[in-house]
């Protein structure tokens, strides 16, 4: 790793906001271009700025094709602001046809953070899934679990791990000798709630979005990895025109493959693979499929990286029939931070800097007046030189949670910059639509506090 690459770790407190520099580094693909129908104020100001794969998700919505989401939750604190554009993101993909998965990491918690099963489950309850509900996620189309109470997430996430070692772990999160090995388990353990949803028992074979902060891509590069490690099929472009199919031939499947243990190859079984991949892959339409079975691919000339997804959900579907895990890589979407009321990253260990969904309105008010402003030093400096909304936390507030209306914003956003409005009269805007928000919120939460059950997965009641 060279001394100017950037380092995310999920559970640090000071995270890189340089965000291109971001996306170039780690192999994000930018929002910019990506057309989302009936964007979300986070979508159209750039705030979920990156993603990977979410092109599959898109597609899945745009044909009415089954599509999951996921999101997890530490019930260890309170929740803040900054939690709450997960569910905002959630929610406009449930709105959209996904079904929701959320996992309750209390596993997590309780090996890093001391936090008991029973208290986990208390503050999760009452915390963030009363708070999911106010929020608006419908109680039907969400399922809310626990790491505790669902072995096939500890199986599968023990069943991949012979696919990483320390090596990899060390690459990813920087984990050196000194690394407490429940930091080791516990990405694992998320492996298993990111991918499975996609079992059977649990939704079956379907695109799954996560949407998160940059801070969690290391534990969706991981995932990914290992899913696409299991798998046994590849795709790719053909030096010619269209798509090649190849066997990736390794222990789970070598039998199958027609790989005998004397290193022979029974040459009718290997057919018998390329003709099902043929049946597999025409099922689309296809009508140009060319099977060569002795150069070790089936070439598809007509079919272009649009078609990648539709052909590869054909093919993790021929592994499970023969007896694969057919996992496919999740997807995902990157959102800014919020910024806590110093001008820094939200955090839930500064309470006096971040704003807590329960917070009364006097609170919020005091908080938002002390909150750190992109104003000039004085009226008279201000009104000659402007502000800088950019870095004003009361202007950022109501980009990211409060204000709806983009033309209105846009006028702030000038009237700032250009020095006629003040920075008091700025915050006294933000003061004014966080009350609005968060007395409507507390409202919600009181008239949903009913249908907190409701949320719980069946082995998770």
């Amino acid at each position: 790793m060279n001394e100017d690459d950037l380092v995310i770790d999920p559970w640090g407190s000071a995270q890189s906001t340089d965000y291109d520099r971001i996306i170039s580094q780690f192999g994000l693909a930018s929002m910019e271009g990506v057309s989302v129908p009936s964007p979300s104020k986070l979508h159209r100001r750039g705030i979920v700025f990156a993603h990977r794969d979410v092109d599959q998700v898109l597609e899945a919505q745009r044909t009415g094709s089954p599509f999951g989401v996921l999101t997890g939750l530490m019930p260890s604190g309170q929740m803040h602001l900054g939690h709450s554009m997960v569910v905002e993101q959630v929610k406009w993909f449930q709105q959209h046809g996904g079904d929701v998965t959320i996992a309750v990491a209390d596993l997590e918690s309780q090996a890093t953070r001391g936090i008991s099963l029973e208290k986990g489950r208390k503050v999760a309850l009452e915390e963030y899934v009363a708070h999911y509900a106010a929020l608006g996620l419908e109680p039907d189309k969400t399922e809310v679990y626990f790491q505790s109470t669902r072995p096939a997430v500890q199986r599968l996430g023990f069943q991949l791990g012979k696919r990483t070692n320390l090596s990899e772990f060390e690459a990813i999160y920087g984990f050196g000798g000194d690394t407490n090995l429940a930091h080791v388990q516990a990405p694992m353990v998320q492996v298993g709630d990111i991918l499975h949803p996609q079992m059977e028992e649990f939704g079956g074979l379907r695109p799954v979005v996560v949407p998160v902060g940059v801070d969690q891509d290391p534990h969706l590069r991981l995932t990914r990895g290992l899913a696409s490690k299991t798998n046994w099929f590849n795709i790719r472009d053909s030096s010619s025109k269209g798509l090649l199919v190849s066997l990736s031939i390794h222990d789970e499947n070598a039998e199958v493959f027609g790989q005998m243990p004397n290193g022979r190859v029974d040459k009718q079984k290997v057919a018998d693979v390329f003709d099902k991949v043929v049946a597999a892959v025409a099922k689309l339409g296809f009508s140009d499929i060319v099977s060569s079975p002795k150069q070790g691919h089936v070439h598809v000339p007509s079919a272009t990286n649009r078609d990648k997804h539709g052909i590869r959900h054909q093919l993790l579907g021929l592994e499970r029939e023969l007896g694969g895990l057919g996992l496919l890589a999740p997807s995902s979407t990157y959102h800014h931070f919020a910024v806590g009321m110093t001008g820094a990253k939200m955090s839930s260990s500064q309470p006096k800097t971040t704003l807590f969904l329960r917070d009364d309105l006097p609170s919020v008010e005091k908080k938002i007046k002390r909150a750190f402003s992109g104003g000039q030093a004085t009226v008279e400096e201000h009104r000659r030189m402007g502000g800088n909304p950019d870095i004003d936390v009361a202007y950022q507030y109501m980009m990211y949670f409060f204000e709806e209306d983009d033309a209105y914003l846009a006028e702030v956003n000038e009237a700032f910059r250009a020095g006629k409005l003040l920075a008091g009269e700025m915050k006294q805007l933000c003061i004014e639509r966080a009350s609005a928000w968060m007395a409507n919120l507390h409202e919600m939460r009181d008239q949903t506090a009913h249908l907190v059950h409701e949320f719980l997965a069946e082995d998770s009641r």
